[in-house]
């Protein structure tokens, strides 16, 4: 029992870190830089040749961009959480950073380190065979639980993939909807 509290107190720990550091504040600048650009839809056609001749390098964002914001949804905390799981899976700490900023924070301010030391750790106690699983994860959502309009759990029974977890392992998570998304803000 002492070994899970600990787990589960790094583990918390590890998202708070994350949150810190590749968190709120960073997506509020991108936030910030992305809404004083025109939309897509109100730009004006760039001329075919120079569109052939220059490739688009940037990668499409996980979150949505301009003024409009995520849909508060259990569907859209749903396609949140799943991409914090791809990215575990994959190693990606700048999503899983992003999505888990808040709580990274939180455990940050409890003593631990910042988001992106704190998820290296936590992607070694991740075997390869639950990181291949990890990125072709599912929520199902009938196990989804909907605390209030803007808070949902995501218990570990929600996950479906192909490898098993435990609590220890991956645990149980509070997604709370903060600044026009989802994220993931503490541990259940």
């Amino acid at each position: 029992m002492r070994a899970r509290t600990v787990m589960s107190v790094a583990a918390s720990a590890c998202v708070v870190l994350v949150a810190c550091a590749c968190g709120p504040e960073k997506s509020k600048e991108a936030t910030d830089t992305k809404s004083s650009q025109p939309s897509a839809s109100t730009r004006a056609p760039e001329p075919s040749a120079t569109s052939s001749a220059t490739p688009r390098t940037e990668k499409p964002s996980a979150t949505p961009t301009g003024v409009q914001p995520a849909p508060k949804t259990k569907q859209r905390a749903i396609q949140r959480y799943e991409q914090y799981l791809h990215a575990l899976g994959r190693e990606d700490i700048k999503t899983a950073c992003e999505v888990a900023g808040p709580g990274a924070k939180k455990a940050e301010d409890k003593g631990f380190g910042p988001c992106t030391s704190t998820y290296v750790a936590v992607f070694q106690m991740i075997s390869p065979a639950q990181k291949k699983a990890l990125q072709k994860a599912t929520v199902d959502p009938q196990r989804v639980v909907v605390r209030t309009p803007d808070k949902i759990e995501m218990p570990l029974e929600a996950v479906r993939s192909s490898a098993t977890f435990s609590e220890d392992d991956l645990g149980s998570y509070i997604l709370e909807y903060l600044k026009s998304d989802w994220f993931i803000t503490d541990s259940a």
